[in-house]
């Protein structure tokens, strides 16, 4: 192999999920460990591994995806090792133990199918967003790949008293026992968000982590249903 590009080889398996460089996710995939990645986010995999986009069995239990299309996710069985990636974005390998989390929709790029989800109501936001906004929370043990545009900061809301307030369109995964509620901004030019005139923040208080990216994705991240 050329010297040039001998460190961009692949490298030892030590885990189901790791990074290879910040914005591809290497999985090990194996026989009874299906895998469910977003649909289109596969760049490579060496080995037999077969892919279902959008099986029947997840049809029913996301009816109520963000988009309101059905879930963009397929499923992936086999053995080999599979490369998924979104369009450069970084990703944040994640390794629940008996723990959960809340994920906006647009930032999950894979988890293992035995883990329990679906898609919640964030509450306290009703009012704020006409029928609510929606996310995918994800609980038990297994591993979870998210993606930041560009490199995330974790803020721990149990340091203090004090609430974390974050920009919806910032915003990638929190704590789901945290509290949420939102603020209204009215002023014309805020210091939070690129918009103008009306803005409102998500406030989280309690113990537990928030995940924002420095990126402001103005599709609206946290989508209005209805």
């Amino acid at each position: 192999m050329n010297q040039q590009l001998a460190g961009y080889a692949p490298t030892p398996v030590t885990a189901r999920m790791e990074n290879h460089g910040r914005a591809m996710l290497k999985v090990a995939m194996q026989s009874g460990q299906d895998l469910f990645a977003r649909t289109g986010s596969m760049v490579a995999y060496e080995g037999f591994v077969q892919y279902e986009p959008n099986p029947p069995a997840l049809r029913q239990m996301a009816s109520q995806w963000l988009t309101g299309e059905g879930a963009p996710l397929m499923k992936a069985t086999g053995d080999g090792l599979l490369y998924l990636a979104d369009y450069g974005a970084d990703v944040v390998v994640i390794n629940l133990n008996n723990d959960a989390l809340s994920v906006n929709g647009t930032n999950l790029l894979a988890f293992d199918a035995h883990l329990q989800w679906g898609v919640e109501r964030v509450k306290g936001m009703a009012k704020f967003a006409g029928q609510g906004l929606f996310n995918v929370q994800i609980a038990g043990t297994g591993w979870v790949a998210i993606t930041s545009r560009g490199t995330p900061i974790v803020v721990d809301c149990g340091r203090g008293e004090d609430e974390t307030y974050v920009d919806p369109d910032a915003l990638v995964a929190w704590s789901p026992n945290l509290k949420v509620k939102g603020k209204r901004s009215f002023k014309a030019s805020s210091m939070i968000g690129r918009g103008s005139g009306e803005a409102y923040q998500m406030a989280f208080s309690g113990q537990g982590i928030v995940v924002v990216q420095p990126s402001e994705d103005s599709t609206d991240r946290l989508r209005t249903r209805g």
